[in-house]
């Protein structure tokens, strides 16, 4: 990892602030010392021009006087017609005529290197033209150039101004930087001492609308979330146990019962007793394997299965203590893992044999298309109708939590565990589809949507009725 990558926020925004401010402080005050060094120049041409006009009206009237300039710094010159210098400054005494141009009408101005003034030196040089005697004569009026820096005093004040004006940019940039990421090391201190032991905790919300409030907010339902499934896996745990050791004490009971006296029992009538809490044990912790894996989101098998098919297969099956009605309608397929569709059925099925009275009725059909994004092709639909008591409306999500058995579902069948509409809601969920109660005239109504797909023959048939009465 590069140095700049290892640098803070801060500082990384602190640089980048100082780097632009210089930059457009030198390039601020270069254009200012270019402004100010023109407008000397035309100001110092200005002048030169004046001096040149004074003197050249002096030459029309004979009446030229010294000194020619009052300047230290001027040179000046007038020459006749013949390029004879008639008259001069100081520096310039007895030296030839400074320039050769002439004015095209009144005036001329150029730059002029070397000859009279010094081999490195350039001047300004104005000339102006005289009339004398119908005669034309030229007053040449000059000054060293201005150098790009006018004078060391401006420029030491410009250059100052310019250092200062990107110092305390460079010391904004810092403190807006710093007060804006204040409240990410807030959140972050919060964060660090967030744990298992205080997961109601929240990261503080800054009242400022921009991104960090964003991340806040963001930070805080997340940490809803975890909270939420914390107390989830802790009531699953205790649940588990609690329903783990029911049947681990009754065997253990049974044991020490037939130790104690076991001329009051014989091995068959023990080894009855346990298969029973064994079994109850064997279903607890599959359930358990289950849930673990969808927790995990473990995906299963991905294959065309024939939902009517599916529910006939089961059905002929199983061993049944109530009517069971049928309306298949052929064809209805879907995608997924077969074996949890198959657990998805006997849940709902073995739920409505507990609190059915006398008939369940199972309904497999297709649905065309919803407008849902989830069933973009058509929806499959299988509904499990018992005639027995119903549900609630207030508690048709609370019998999909796990562990939870309602007041009813726990005197009809006291070794339930309150997992299977639990595992059933989930498989349904992790197949894009949804499990809900809905309205019946009479008992519950369990409904089980999911996306359909096109079958190899899409020709539709009309549903298959069958009635069906085995019992144990």
């Amino acid at each position: 990892m590069s140095a700049p990558q290892q640098w803070s926020i801060t500082t990384r925004i602190t640089l980048f602030t100082g780097v632009v401010a210089a930059l457009l402080s030198a390039l601020l005050a270069t254009v200012l010392m270019i402004a100010l060094s023109r407008i000397a120049t035309d100001f110092l041409t200005d002048e030169l021009a004046a001096n040149a006009g004074r003197v050249a009206v002096a030459v029309e009237r004979d009446q030229i006087s010294y000194p020619l300039s009052y300047h230290q710094s001027r040179n000046m010159q007038v020459v006749d017609t013949e390029g004879k210098v008639v008259a001069a400054t100081d520096r310039l005494r007895g030296k030839p005529r400074m320039a050769r141009f002439t004015p095209d009408k009144t005036t001329a101005t150029s730059i002029v290197c070397g000859g009279v003034f010094p081999a490195e030196e350039c001047n300004i040089v104005v000339a102006k033209a005289a009339q004398r005697d119908g005669e034309k004569w030229i007053v040449y009026s000059a000054s060293p150039v201005l150098p790009a820096w006018v004078d060391p005093r401006l420029a030491a004040l410009v250059g100052g101004s310019a250092v200062m004006l990107a110092a305390a940019v460079t010391y904004l940039g810092h403190r807006v930087a710093d007060a804006s990421l204040r409240p990410v090391r807030a959140i972050q201190g919060e964060l660090e001492e967030i744990n298992a032991t205080c997961p109601d905790r929240r990261v503080p919300v800054p009242n400022s609308d921009d991104e960090i409030h964003d991340l806040a907010e963001s930070v805080n339902h997340t940490l809803s979330r975890l909270e939420a499934a914390l107390l989830q896996q802790r009531q699953f745990v205790s649940d588990a146990s609690h329903d783990l050791r029911s049947p681990i004490a009754a065997m253990q009971a049974e044991v020490e019962d037939a130790l104690m006296a076991p001329q009051e029992t014989t091995v068959p009538k023990l080894g009855v007793t346990l298969l029973s809490d064994l079994k109850r044990l064997q279903a607890i912790v599959h359930d358990l394997l289950t849930i673990a894996r969808l927790d995990s989101a473990m995906p299963g098998a991905r294959e065309p299965v024939d939902l009517s098919d599916l529910v006939g297969t089961e059905l002929r099956a199983r061993r049944h203590t109530k009517v069971i009605e049928t309306v298949l309608q052929p064809g209805v397929f879907v995608v997924g893992d077969r074996s949890r569709l198959v657990r998805v059925f006997t849940n709902l099925v073995d739920n409505a044999q507990r609190h059915a009275e006398s008939t369940i009725i199972v309904t497999v059909r297709r649905e065309p298309e919803s407008g849902d994004q989830r069933f973009p092709v058509g929806v499959a639909v299988l509904e499990v109708v018992d005639d027995g008591p119903g549900i609630d409306p207030d508690k048709r999500e609370l019998v999909f939590q796990r562990f939870i058995r309602l007041d009813a579902a726990r005197s009809k069948d006291a070794g339930g565990a309150g997992l299977g509409l639990a595992i059933a809601r989930q498989i349904a969920e992790s197949g894009g589809g949804t499990l809900r109660i809905e309205d019946s005239t009479r008992g519950a109504r369990f409904v089980l949507r999911l996306p359909a797909v096109p079958a190899a023959d899409d020709a539709v048939e009309p549903a298959a009725r069958d009635s069906l009465n085995w019992r144990d």
